[in-house]
C-alpha cells in the first residue's frame, strides 16, 4: 500500500523555500512512496518533481494549487497549468478535463483560503476527494470539521503536510490502497476512496516561520513588480 505526500510547496511558489530535489530527498528520506509538489498556480517544479521521483523508484505525482475565485483547490494528475481565477466549478471541470482529480484542501480553514468562505458545502460534494487533514493546524477543529463532513457524506478523504520547507515533508501522509504503483492506480485509488490517513501537527514555530517567510517574499516580490 503506498504511502504519499500529496500537499507540499517548493522555492516555486511564492511562500516555499526549498529546491524540488530538496523535497524529493526528504520524502526518500522518510521512506515514502510517492511526493506531490502542489506550488500556487505553477507546475513546473512539480513536473520536474514527478521526473525525478520516477528516477528515484518513487511515484511522482504531477499538480498544483490552483486559487479558484472561491479559494484553494489541489489539482493531482495535471500536466499543463490550470489558470488560477476560474470560478470554482469550472476549476473542477478544468482539473477533470486536464486528466487529474479535485481535491479541495483545508477547506474550512477560511484565514486560509478554504474554499467554505465563498462557497456553500454543498458544493464540497462536487470534488472528488477532501482532505481532512492539514498538518499546518492550530487547535484541529477545522480537520475535525473536514473529516466529519467528509464521512457524512461518503467522501474520499486525504491527508496532507502543506509543507513550505523540505523538512516538513510527510509530517501527514496519505495511505493509498492502489493496484499497482502507477500515477494512475493512485489517482484512481483516491477517487474511489481507497485511503486512510495519518498525520501530525507541524510544529507552531515552524509554521510561524513558513507564514513569515511566506509574507517577505510576497512583499520582496511585489516591490519588484512595482520597481519593473
Amino acid at each position: 500500500m503506498p504511502t504519499v505526500e500529496l500537499h507540499a510547496h517548493s522555492a516555486l511558489s511564492y511562500d516555499g523555500r526549498d529546491s524540488v530535489d530538496a523535497l524529493v530527498d526528504q520524502a526518500e528520506a522518510v521512506g515514502l512512496d510517492g511526493l506531490a509538489v502542489t506550488d500556487h498556480d505553477e507546475i513546473d517544479a512539480s513536473l520536474e518533481a514527478a521526473d525525478l521521483c520516477e528516477d528515484r523508484g518513487m511515484i511522482g505525482i504531477p499538480g498544483m494549487e490552483v486559487t479558484s475565485k472561491a479559494g484553494h483547490v489541489l489539482a493531482l494528475g495535471v500536466t499543463e497549468k490550470v489558470p488560477p481565477g476560474l470560478p470554482f466549478e469550472e476549476t473542477l471541470d478544468r482539473i477533470c478535463e486536464g486528466g487529474g482529480i479535485a481535491v479541495i484542501p483545508h477547506p474550512f480553514q477560511e484565514s486560509r483560503s478554504g474554499v467554505l468562505a465563498n462557497v456553500a458545502r454543498e458544493k464540497l460534494l462536487l470534488a472528488d476527494a477532501i482532505e481532512v487533514y492539514n498538518s499546518r493546524l492550530l487547535t484541529g477543529r477545522a480537520n475535525r470539521q473536514a473529516e466529519r463532513f467528509a464521512r457524512d457524506n461518503e467522501m474520499p478523504m486525504t491527508a496532507g503536510s502543506d509543507a513550505h520547507i523540505a523538512e516538513m515533508v510527510g509530517q501527514a501522509v496519505t495511505h493509498i490502497d492502489a493496484d499497482e504503483r502507477s500515477l494512475g492506480a493512485v489517482l484512481e485509488a483516491i477517487r474511489e476512496g481507497r485511503t486512510s490517513i495519518e498525520g501530525k501537527r507541524t510544529p507552531w514555530i515552524i509554521s510561524f516561520r513558513q507564514a513569515a517567510g511566506g509574507a517577505k517574499r510576497r512583499v520582496k516580490n511585489r516591490l519588484a513588480e512595482i520597481l519593473r
